[in-house]
């Protein structure tokens, strides 16, 4: 690492995550938060100036041995996430836990360890959301609800380290052209139409808007639709 601004992308071994971080990589020094060393030494391998974050976020003490090692970061990017579907009276309270715990419980966790660091570079915390998060839908209940109160827990952070000169933003991409998006797809039984959605790279350069922005401005909800739905 040198004197460059650094970002811990979360989940950017792949995806959308991966796709902030080639855009980031000009201009930061990368930490590629990925499950395992093998998914993040071949992303590493192929960013510039890039170092592995390797835990499994649901996992507290891997996590708290993992963020023990971080320096103060400039920017945090939470892009890692999963995704489950079902219509409540299918679903079971395993499957809630398991999602809420990667959707919101790792990330208030990784935030608040980071926190100190963040307030003395006074940095930038990125939550990648959905179109989730603004809208629910039958047979989504779980997702939604993980996606509504990772909202609710970016705006209540917000303010609270409004004073501490921390900005936290809300990204919320539409329908992105993911492996995530193809077994939504596959699990619905459609036929997958890359071309019905945004790119990985699409989001990224909104992402890259928000990281830009001058001090004095904090992009504080963004909301990425294809462009025909």
């Amino acid at each position: 690492m040198n004197d460059r601004p650094i970002a811990l992308i979360t989940g950017g071994a792949r995806g959308i995550g991966l796709a902030i971080a080639r855009s980031l990589q000009a201009t930061h020094d990368l930490i590629i938060g990925a499950r395992s060393a093998e998914s993040a030494a071949v992303a590493c391998a192929e960013l510039k100036s890039a170092a592995p974050f390797v835990a499994d976020l649901t996992d507290e003490a891997a996590l708290i041995r993992a963020s023990e090692e971080l320096p103060d970061l400039d920017v945090l990017i939470h892009s890692a996430g999963i995704w489950d579907n079902g219509a409540v009276a299918e679903t079971t309270r395993s499957q809630w836990r398991e999602i809420f715990d990667a959707n919101v419980f790792a990330v208030a966790d990784l935030t608040a360890r980071t926190l100190p660091g963040l307030r003395r570079t006074r940095g930038q915390i990125v939550l990648i959301n959905s179109g989730s998060g603004l809208a629910s839908n039958a047979g989504n209940s779980m997702y939604c609800a993980s996606k509504f109160a990772l909202r609710a827990f970016a705006d209540a952070l917000r303010e609270e380290e409004r004073p501490n000169g921390v900005r936290v933003s809300s990204v919320h991409p539409g329908k992105v052209d993911t492996e995530m998006q193809r077994l939504i797809v596959r699990r619905a039984g459609g036929e997958y139409d890359p071309s019905k959605y945004l790119t990985a790279e699409s989001v990224a350069r909104a992402v890259r808007s928000v990281v830009d922005a001058t001090e004095d401005a904090t992009l504080e909800v963004v909301s990425v639709r294809p462009t025909e739905h």
